[in-house]
């Protein structure tokens, strides 16, 4: 298996180079005394779906809460489009055009899904009809329950729900913390298929998942974290195929 230089080296020679959409250096995050991000160094290319792995802990979610805002980091930057974004605060950095699909779902569970869908769309001075349409395109579940409170959705439902609401804020990059977690594996592939739609529609996706599997598969590259700090990264299809990451996350013998 080649070194993250290497691998980064090589993706970047395997195909035409993207723009560079979001970018953190050196993030360092804590909780408290805790380290939980130990300077790791990402990037997110315009237009691709790039895979977080690793074990509970490793500081996936942790990522993902600092890219939105969430938490602050003590040290390094995160830039989207080249501008520093750290310091901003989650729902500002709406505007800026980034969704958050948190693990767990969190759908506001009184109410319709119709209204959790316009919540969604907070950041505008009133809801587009076409943004409604493409969300009950992608998900026709949803446009069949628009009048059903949300927490009597099912778990599957519900991950829709929280992925539309999220595109209903016209994200130019859309973060998804675990979103198979806890669904059934017919229902899992449904929503890696409409992920899948969502980014060749043109929505960037950096993609908390520890289903392996499914998400080198869907991935353009990926990164393994380990204890906070980037253990590996490179091609998905490297990642997938080599035997430390099998081992580790497909329950297979380490060649």
């Amino acid at each position: 298996m080649s070194t993250t230089a290497e691998l980064r080296k090589e993706s970047g020679e395997a195909g035409a180079p993207r723009e560079t959409l979001l970018e953190l250096s050196g993030m360092r995050v804590f909780y408290g005394a805790i380290e939980a991000l130990k300077g790791i160094d990402l990037t997110v290319g315009k237009g691709e779906i790039v895979a977080l792995l690793g074990g509970n802990g490793a500081g996936k979610t942790t990522t993902l809460r600092t890219v939105s805002g969430m938490l602050q980091p003590r040290h390094g930057e995160v830039r989207l489009r080249g501008e520093r974004i750290d310091g901003i605060k989650s729902h500002e950095l709406v505007r800026f055009g980034i969704g958050h699909v948190p693990e767990g779902r969190r759908v506001f569970a009184t109410m319709s899904v119709l209204d959790n869908l316009e919540m969604g769309a907070y950041r505008f001075k009133s809801v587009d009809s076409g943004d409604l349409d493409r969300v009950f395109t992608l998900f026709p579940r949803l446009a069949e329950r628009r009048s059903q409170q949300a927490g009597t959705l099912s778990g599957g439902e519900q991950q829709m729900l929280a992925i539309g609401r999220a595109l209903m804020g016209r994200p130019e990059l859309l973060l998804l913390d675990e979103p198979s977690m806890g669904l059934a594996p017919l229902i899992v592939q449904q929503i890696f298929e409409i992920i899948k739609e969502i980014n060749e529609q043109g929505t960037t996706v950096l993609l908390v998942e520890q289903n392996a599997t499914q998400a080198l598969g869907l991935a353009n590259r990926g990164y393994v974290l380990e204890t906070g700090s980037v253990a590996m990264s490179g091609p998905a299809e490297e990642l997938l195929a080599d035997s430390r990451i099998r081992a580790a996350y497909l329950g297979e013998g380490a060649a």
